[in-house]
């Protein structure tokens, strides 16, 4: 018989007889009593009572065997030990099936790899390896984004009781990037409009609505509008703030929008599945190469600055801001505020003499 462990974790399984001559094996298990009259639960084919009467004993015997030695070797648990790649594949897809943005989680998978490479080679995350990830950026803006990415993923295995340690590699101070709203933006729509239709309705929706471009824009069915045109309802699985989302449209908005499909149909594609993730920004990159005067920092989401600027500047409500951008808090708000040419001072406000 092995070596003995206590009797309040496991017993040494007895071989039983029933009256209808049946043989199992009778323990204890953390307290609970158990009887087994095959090896199903250790994943082993082996049933006693196959065998002829002479040999049924027997066969009990060797199941009652390695039935003790299955759990002792297996903390005690009819389930098999999870190695730590295991443990760590099943976290991180895990993590990955969470509604994240399609962007967000490819740069989450490349992180993963990264790691589970490592942990096949050395067997664990040292917290040295953790760190080299992001020091070997010397740029502040992608030291602090690898940063972040990884920290998400080293704080939900740990969490989750993954044998890894916290990163304490601080952020790093950046150059915040002064956003200037479009000087011209009804020459900007005209020369948009005329090049292409589809990429001028996702600027009018991006400036007028604040609506993302790549994600909420793009993916916008005609369902998603109220029968007049004068609203989009968006629910939380659609938008970055997870929140439910109505938005006005304005009247210079409707009267460009061409309903021309079934509510379920996308409201650029005219059919059920949209155009590809990057659809509007390879239109913009075409745009800008056959306009060479236009600001080079320009982007789709310009529009989408120049429309906050414009509802600050006219209302000085960061309450409105905070809702007509769909940003979860009034802190996100206050810091998207600081990247945009908005005089928080007034000249009436300095120093007089």
């Amino acid at each position: 018989m092995p070596k003995k462990v206590p009797r309040n974790l496991l017993s040494y399984p007895r071989v039983l007889k029933r009256k209808d001559g049946k043989y199992y094996i009778d323990f204890t298990l953390k307290s609970k009593r158990y009887r087994l009259f095959n090896g199903k639960r250790i994943n082993l084919n082996l049933n006693p009572n196959n065998y002829p009467e002479s040999q049924k004993r027997q066969q009990s015997e060797i199941l009652a065997n390695k039935v003790y030695h299955y759990l002792t070797e297996n903390n005690f648990s009819f389930r098999p030990k999870t190695t730590v790649i295991e443990k760590f594949d099943l976290l991180t897809k895990k993590k990955l099936s969470e509604p994240l943005s399609l962007a967000y989680k490819d740069y989450l998978k490349r992180i993963i790899k990264k790691l589970r490479t490592q942990l096949e080679f050395s067997g664990e995350l040292s917290q040295d390896y953790l760190d080299s990830i992001v020091l070997r950026h010397e740029n502040n803006t992608s030291f602090n984004t690898t940063r972040r990415h990884l920290n998400v993923i080293i704080n939900y295995l740990y969490e989750h009781n993954f044998p890894i340690k916290k990163s304490k590699l601080k952020s790093r101070k950046q150059t915040e990037v002064l956003h200037k709203p479009i000087v011209n933006i009804k020459d900007l729509f005209a020369r948009v409009k005329s090049y292409d239709y589809d990429l001028f309705i996702c600027c009018l929706l991006t400036y007028g609505c604040l609506l993302r471009p790549h994600q909420e824009i793009r993916l916008l069915k005609w369902e998603d509008f109220s029968s007049d045109l004068s609203y989009i309802c968006l629910s939380g699985n659609r938008v970055k703030s997870r929140r439910n989302r109505i938005v006005p449209v304005p009247n210079y908005i409707k009267c460009e929008l061409k309903k021309c499909g079934a509510p379920q149909l996308n409201i650029f594609s005219n059919r059920q599945l949209p155009y590809n993730l990057s659809y509007f920004s390879l239109k913009w990159r075409r745009f800008k190469k056959l306009n060479k005067d236009l600001n080079n920092n320009l982007t789709l989401y310009s529009f989408r600055h120049s429309g906050a600027i414009n509802i600050y500047k006219r209302t000085g409500s960061l309450s409105k801001l905070q809702t007509a951008m769909g940003h979860s808090s009034l802190n996100v708000s206050l810091t998207y505020l600081r990247g945009l040419e908005v005089a928080e001072l007034k000249e009436e406000d300095m120093p007089m003499i």
